[in-house]
């Protein structure tokens, strides 16, 4: 147990003094398995789980998916899904807001990429509300806290990650995602009507369109609608398997953007260099994660948890309280990706041993949403918040100080939703259910 708590503590030390987290999680787990082993076994160790990894089929569905967002965004999707939004919401006080909720949820359903989503609709929708007179709190939280809904919305590269590394079936994870996705969109919808009804000016009503026009600007997201039901209808139904599925939109993704004609070969090379880079920062952040969980597979500490769990009588729901706070403080400094891929190993096993009066595999399905939920907080809390650093990147008129004001109100809807999922869990598992 001390040896597991003294990995980490070096793993936190390397990220502190700027070590990449793949890294410093590869390098304390090989040390600590060669000293716990040795160091031949060690050293087999790392080449047996690179090998592995970038050879299983499961993973293939990463690059896929990232591919298929990747090309949604060049073909200019985000900008037809913000005009229809804002067609409908748009002429109410902190409509253009509200549309840009709606639409990072449309479109984080075909990308999957909370960074993405945000960076994107930064271009799409900050211009807009620069122009009717909007707060640069409401503007950018509104940005910030619409791109966390990317990692949740099926599909989702991090709901991936999370099944395979817990063998949890990935199909039933994205339907999982569905109405906690729609949920978090509805609290941050709510999040917007509280903003502009304490201080009206943060977000002025924007110009009424006729009816005609409202429904001419749905023409433009047919092609977002059509992907979607191809790839989560194609998992529902079991038509496809999620890796062929994201084969399917990648393929079809392609399709419209060169039919958009937004897609020449300098840009088409583009997308799939991006894709192969983010890809490969992912798998090297995963194999490093995968080599440090075996180092603390190694020392017992998930086993000695449930022990300890177990002799001091504590109600699971009192357990699963401990982890969720252990992960809100984690969000604060560490990037979500990596805080994911570090904790899970350790957390997964004993969540599955506890006893919450549902099945191991649907309290492991149950336990990844509430994880993600905890996730997308991380990304919009201070001091880190990956998805404030990209707007302040997009943004650079904006502070970053007036961006973590912005996203207070919504990380506070996100806590509500938390707890709402933390004590109903049927809001995750109703969906997979009907699998």
């Amino acid at each position: 147990m001390i040896t597991a708590i003294a990995g980490f503590f070096f793993v936190l030390l390397m990220v502190f003094v700027r070590v990449p987290i793949a890294i410093a999680m590869a390098v304390v787990g090989f040390v600590g398995f060669a000293l716990l082993r040795d160091w031949m076994p060690a050293l087999s160790l790392v080449g047996l789980v690179a090998r592995t990894t970038v050879e299983s089929y499961e993973l293939s569905v990463v690059p896929l998916f990232i591919l298929m967002g990747n090309f949604v965004s060049r073909a200019g999707i985000s900008h037809d899904l913000y005009t229809a939004s804002y067609a409908f919401v748009g002429h109410r006080k902190g409509g253009l807001a509200m549309a840009t909720i709606v639409a990072c949820g449309g479109f984080s359903a075909v990308c999957g990429s909370s960074l993405a989503t945000a960076a994107t609709m930064a271009r799409v929708a900050a211009p807009p509300m620069k122009h009717y007179g909007y707060a640069d709190t409401l503007a950018a939280g509104s940005i910030a806290a619409g791109g966390t809904l990317g990692i949740l919305i099926p599909p989702s590269v991090i709901l991936v990650l999370y099944g395979i590394i817990t063998q949890t079936d990935i199909r039933a994870l994205f339907m999982a995602g569905m109405v906690p996705g729609l949920l978090g969109a509805a609290l941050y919808l709510a999040a917007i009507r509280w903003v502009v009804w304490r201080n009206p000016d943060a977000g002025p009503a924007g110009d009424r369109l006729a009816t005609v026009k409202q429904f001419a600007a749905l023409r433009g997201v047919w092609p977002m609608v059509l992907l979607f039901i191809i790839v989560i209808g194609g998992i529902y139904v079991g038509i496809f398997t999620p890796t062929e599925s994201a084969g399917i939109g990648a393929f079809g993704a392609l399709i419209f953007a060169v039919a958009r004609r937004r897609l020449d070969w300098r840009s088409f090379m583009r997308v799939v260099v991006d894709t192969a880079v983010t890809t490969a920062s992912l798998f090297m952040v995963l194999i490093g994660a995968l080599i440090f969980a075996n180092f603390i597979n190694g020392t017992g500490m998930p086993a000695a948890l449930t022990q300890w769990v177990t002799a001091g009588d504590m109600s699971p729901m009192v357990v699963l309280l401990l982890i969720v706070l252990v992960y809100l403080m984690l969000g604060c400094v560490l990037e979500s990706m990596s805080m994911l891929l570090l904790t899970i190993p350790v957390f997964s096993g004993l969540v599955a041993s506890l006893d919450f009066g549902l099945g191991p595999q649907e309290t492991l399905i149950w336990f990844g949403i509430i994880v993600v939920v905890a996730t997308e907080i991380s990304l919009i809390t201070p001091p880190i918040g990956m998805n404030v650093f990209t707007l302040s990147a997009m943004l650079p008129e904006i502070s970053t100080r007036d961006i973590f004001r912005g996203v207070t109100p919504f990380w506070c809807a996100d806590i509500v939703r938390l707890a709402l999922l933390i004590a109903i869990p049927a809001l995750s598992l109703f969906v997979p259910a009907l699998l």
